[in-house]
């Protein structure tokens, strides 16, 4: 269980209600047009991740198991959760994840980190798919999913489409279909009632921010994630920047 005591404070910041394992917890989000302020790093300003879940193990590409916590016990991070290899939402956005420069997370002294539900031997593949090179884990017995809140099943919002996904429903689930029945047989690569999310954590075990996705199309979008940690701005959109003279 995660426990949640003190708030941080922020200008001009709005709380949203998340069920966090059971608990409320607000987090905190910017309100109205006025840019969102850094989240501040450090056990002072965090919420306290449980020991229990920071020894999970993750597994990376090569299957070597990885406690949760040493991914961010020294450094900050940004940690996405998907649904799965094969939703082709999640493919999209972290399309738009590995368009994120390195120079730009590191100065500002953050990592990035993808973690999946399938099996390691799926990572290499998936990166390779969405040109994804900064870290990448998976969680196959999706404990950490669990034992974080995240969320099973899809619920209707209006939230509105993702800046990140582009194919419509039709022809994104019918690539995935293609996926599917040409990859491995039986291999599904997670569960698809899976839902994922986002958080801001570290250094140390404390997390700083957290969404949790309501469906495949409520990832948050990675522009408001980068602001929160100090990092530059990205354009997703491919136009060429515009230079007046």
């Amino acid at each position: 269980m995660l426990s949640w005591g003190r708030r941080w404070a922020a200008p001009a910041l709005a709380p949203i209600t998340r069920q966090v394992s059971g608990h409320t917890a607000a987090v905190r989000v910017p309100s109205g047009p006025t840019a969102a302020a850094p989240v501040p790093s450090g056990p002072e300003h965090g919420q306290p991740l449980a020991a229990s879940v920071a020894e999970l193990p993750v597994l990376d590409a090569n299957g070597r198991r990885v406690p949760f916590g040493a991914l961010f016990r020294e450094r900050r991070a940004i940690v996405v959760f998907v649904r799965h290899f094969l939703c082709y939402t999640c493919q999209e956005y972290v399309e738009d994840l590995a368009k994120i420069p390195r120079s730009f997370l590191q100065e500002a002294n953050v990592t990035l980190i993808v973690i999946g539900q399938s099996s390691y031997h799926h990572i290499e593949p998936f990166c390779k798919l969405t040109g994804y090179c900064h870290e990448i884990y998976v969680d196959p017995e999706r404990e950490i999913y669990k034992r974080l809140g995240m969320k099973r099943g899809e619920e209707v919002t209006s939230s509105g489409p993702s800046p990140h996904v582009k194919s419509n429903v039709l022809l994104g689930s019918m690539w995935s279909l293609w996926r599917a029945v040409t990859g491995p047989p039986f291999d599904f690569q997670g569960d698809p009632g899976q839902q994922g999310g986002t958080l801001i954590v570290g250094p140390g075990h404390y997390i700083h921010f957290i969404h949790h996705d309501r469906n495949r199309l409520d990832h948050k979008p990675i522009n408001s994630v980068l602001q929160l940690v100090g990092v530059q701005q990205v354009d997703f959109t491919g136009r060429p920047s515009v230079i007046h003279v």
